[in-house]
């Protein structure tokens, strides 16, 4: 069976127009044939909605019972039953009442479509789940429906329903949108025309990225490699060269020019990995770029301007930056060169070729002999001085030999020569050989005359061979000192890189590896102060981090200082680095710098992140106490205010309940400010404890007795050879308290909730069990966070205080309450306290020491047990 498809109309606010577009394209199908439903609709009471809705066949919704009340959602079933082509399902985003059998709308849509159905559906830019802060530190509504970005991008259509700002606030004006009580304060809250403004960029950039992820994927199919300048993307082309940053500003300069322009730099490596760039300068060019929004990218290749415009067109890139030419004229003539060639071979890409300081200033340099050692060098020189005439002497002791014997042995020592000593002490050699071959074995003898030409043919051979084979060897010989010196770079850079991702701490253990890799005796990053710091007291760096031995305070005390930048420099103490070592110090240099910088950012995001979270919680204690602090004080007012007008005369009866009606509401006043007071003294470690020994049953028996009415279906199962616990009988009565209302509030008549205990390890565990709706596994921890009832918007059960202060209570008493999974559907709340043996040895009795009243209160509660698979745990 074929999936379906899936249809997003996306819009950047509520009233855009979303749901009338959906179902005015179902009444275009439905005119065409296609067999339509509407599964679910929410018209918002708006008259055009329902007007269009009018006709179209709409699915029955279904009745979920929750919380005693009943509520209505989509039938999934029934839609599954009718199977119809189209299903019109609105509000993606949309959480489903708890006992539905997905959580999220999403998910069902998700099984419409493995059904085979095609499902058009709406959402607006503020439910997307990477959108979702933004969202919020834009408008400062919070928005607790959301649903995954990949849900949305993996529609195959995603059509922006689109209204200018003023469009929709004149929308709202009139009436279109919200009840007329409410639209002032929507106008002046979140459909301000600066709220609206940024939504509907957020939901242009939004869909604009899935366009672009649409778009690679039809050049991918269809294997399109021209350039589609759909998106300005600026390409720059690094070297690693001086002239790097001035090619980079230079290219941020022209991507700033477009609006939502991605730059990108690119460095390419030779295949062979030899011959590279330095990379100290890769690593400070790569900085800036990311400094600029730009992203760094390193690709592979022989050929330059082939790996250059293979990545651009790659990444459909629009413009190319390189920079002009460092060879000198003379050089630029026997080779075309990197810009000259990419810029003939661009196509529809358009190639900058930017002016620097370094243009023409380059140097043809032959350095044959590069990567062998002055020792080396002198050791081949003396080769060829002391060789030459040893093995002269040997020939011509050996007279019996012909010409080419003797070119051939010659032609060994010219070999043997490049091996020791490289190119030029192997061209004296075949030079020096060629003389005496020439006086001393080719006739006539002893005279620089050669009488034959083949002979003169076999000496010139000999002298092209020997070039040509010490060419090679020479070659070989730097290729290979290259090739090690590269791989001990690459070994070095992989066991600093991996030591420091391995730690918590990137900075200090990036530090500490260079010291015991260098052999240094400290290494210290220091920071230069802002002038505005430095007076003529204080020194003019600080320390930004070090590791070793004494650290250094400025530059000139060690023996090794790499500039990183303006401000930065790290200093190393110890032996001096030769040239080979202080490319890796540079490389590394850079690397601090960024890992100093992200210690920062971190430093930083944790001070935000607590400065937040004490925001968090109190704007949720000022919204949530505001209205639990409200509603009894208006309530015991109204009360105290009825009983003492004049004019209004009270039977006993309503006197007796408006004074009731007070006593609540002030207990609940006192207990609000019991419960805060108790959490502040929590978080300030100030709370007061009591502990001793406390009989289980009894301080079950009172937790029961608080709930009152609600108290009276509670079952309670309590061993009678049950240790007492060792704790403050008050808290642990609280807790208790807290915990049973939850579970009397979240079960249903028929199944009320159940409290037991047992003892294990020298613990008594107290159990609540309910058989509610329960918690999902991702949630069992946020409901201890205080003010957090999970999407609960019933303002007569409390703040949100109660399980989070019922944890802190039962740690502070060492002990735990944990959530977890009631079999058969449920919530078990599991309060864990150490118990106490008696003095005697033997487990107290609990009898001895309860109170007989709240004993024969325990008589209304047998111990029960449930053979059900759904009772105890």
């Amino acid at each position: 069976m074929a999936r379906g498809q899936l249809r997003v109309y996306l819009g950047a606010a509520p009233g855009v127009g979303k749901t009338y577009k959906m179902l005015e394209e179902s009444r275009r199908r439905r005119q065409r044939g296609t067999d339509i439903v509407v599964g679910f609709v929410e018209t918002h009471g708006r008259p055009f909605t329902e007007s269009i809705l009018a006709g179209l066949e709409v699915v029955p919704r279904a009745t979920v019972a929750y919380r005693g009340a009943q509520f209505t959602e989509m039938d999934l079933d029934a839609i599954l039953a009718r199977r119809p082509d189209v299903a019109i399902v609105d509000e993606l985003a949309h959480t489903n009442v708890p006992g539905s059998r997905h959580t999220k709308r999403w998910q069902d849509i998700e099984e419409l479509l493995d059904a085979g159905i095609t499902v058009l559906t709406t959402v607006n830019i503020q439910h997307l789940e990477s959108l979702n802060d933004v969202v919020e530190q834009i408008t400062g509504v919070p928005q607790r429906e959301t649903v995954p970005d990949a849900v949305v991008r993996r529609a195959e259509q995603i059509e922006l329903v689109d209204m200018t700002p003023e469009a929709l606030r004149r929308r709202m004006a009139h009436g279109n949108i919200y009840k007329p009580e409410k639209i002032d304060a929507a106008l002046g809250n979140y459909f301000r025309i600066g709220n609206l403004t940024a939504l509907r960029e957020l939901a242009l950039l939004w869909l604009a990225d899935k366009v672009d992820d649409q778009l690679d994927r039809y050049r991918a199919t269809h294997r399109i490699d021209a350039t589609w300048e759909a998106r300005e993307r600026v390409v720059v082309a690094l070297t690693g060269g001086p002239e790097g940053d001035t090619l980079i500003r230079r290219a941020a300069r022209i991507a700033a020019r477009s609006k939502g322009a991605d730059l990108m730099a690119v460095h390419v490596i030779r295949g062979d990995g030899l011959a590279g760039a330095d990379p100290a300068a890769l690593a400070r060019q790569r900085l800036l770029v990311e400094s600029l929004d730009g992203t760094y990218h390193q690709v592979v290749g022989n050929d330059i301007p082939d790996a250059l415009l293979a990545f651009a067109r790659g990444v459909n890139a629009t413009q190319l930056v390189l920079g002009a030419s460092r060879r000198r004229r003379f050089a630029q003539i026997l080779s075309p060169g990197v810009g000259a060639t990419t810029t003939a071979e661009s196509g529809a890409i358009d190639v900058h070729l930017v002016t620097h300081e370094k243009v023409r200033t380059g140097r043809l340099r032959v350095d044959l002999t590069r990567g062998l050692t002055w020792s080396r060098r002198l050791a081949g020189v003396a080769a060829t001085v002391l060789g030459l005439p040893a093995l002269t002497a040997a020939l011509v002791a050996r007279a019996g030999l012909s010409l080419p014997s003797d070119i051939l042995a010659f032609l060994v020592l010219t070999v043997a020569v490049a091996l020791v000593g490289g190119l030029y002490p192997a061209l004296l050699a075949a030079v020096g050989s060629f003389i005496l071959l020439n006086y001393y074995f080719t006739p006539p003898v002893h005279r620089f005359t050669i009488a034959e030409q083949e002979n003169l043919f076999a000496l010139l051979a000999f002298v092209l061979v020997a070039v040509a084979v010490s060419t090679v060897v020479d070659l070989a010989a730097r290729r290979t000192r290259e090739a090690a010196r590269a791989r001990a770079e690459a070994q070095t850079l992989s066991t600093l890189a991996g030591s420091v991702l391995h730690g918590d701490r990137p900075l200090p253990a990036l530090l500490e590896r260079v010291r015991e890799s260098f052999a240094q005796t400290s290494v210290t990053l220091l920071q230069r102060r802002p002038e505005s710091d430095t007076e003529a007291a204080t020194p003019p760096w600080r320390i930004a981090a070090s590791a070793g031995g004494q650290p250094c305070t400025a530059p000139a005390q060690g023996q090794t200082e790499v500039p990183i930048d303006e401000e930065l420099t790290l200093v190393l103490r110890g032996q001096p680095l030769d040239a080979i070592d202080r490319r890796l110090i540079e490389a590394f240099a850079a690397h601090a710098a960024i890992a100093l910088r992200q210690q920062r950012l971190a430093e930083q995001a944790a001070t935000a992140g607590s400065l937040a979270e004490v925001d968090r919680l109190r704007t949720a204690l000022l919204s949530a106490v505001s209205h639990d602090l409200r509603t009894p004080l208006a309530s015991a007012k109204a009360a105290v205010g009825g009983l003492r007008s004049p004019g209004v005369t009270f039977s006993d009866a309503d006197r007796d309940e408006l004074l009731a009606t007070a006593e609540e509401s002030i207990d609940k006043l006192h207990r609000l400010v019991e419960n805060l007071l108790d959490m502040s003294r929590l978080q300030a470690g100030a709370l007061a404890l009591v502990s001793q020994p406390v009989s289980v049953a009894e301080v079950i028996a009172r937790a029961v007795d608080d709930l009152g009415p609600d108290g009276d279906d509670v079952r309670v199962a309590v061993p009678d050879e049950l240790p007492e616990i060792h704790a403050d009988p008050a808290l642990v009565e609280r807790i208790l308290v807290n915990v049973l209302a939850n579970a009397v509030r979240h079960s249903a008549p028929e199944r009320p909730p159940l409290i037991n205990a047992s003892e294990h390890a020298g613990r008594v565990e107290i159990r609540v069990v309910d058989h509610g709706p329960g918690v999902p596994a991702a949630d069992r921890d946020r409901i201890f966070q205080p003010f957090q009832r999970l999407g609960d918007r019933d303002n007569g059960t409390g703040v949100g205080l109660g399980l989070a202060l019922s944890r802190g209570l039962a740690e502070a008493m060492d002990g735990s309450l944990d959530p977890e999974h009631t079999p058969g559907g449920g919530l078990t709340m599991t309060l864990s306290l150490r118990s106490v043996e008696d003095d005697r040895g033997r487990r107290p009795d609990p009898a001895e020491h309860a109170d007989p009243a709240l004993l024969e209160r325990l008589d209304r509660f047998p111990p029960t047990t449930d053979p059900s698979p759904e009772g105890t745990p």
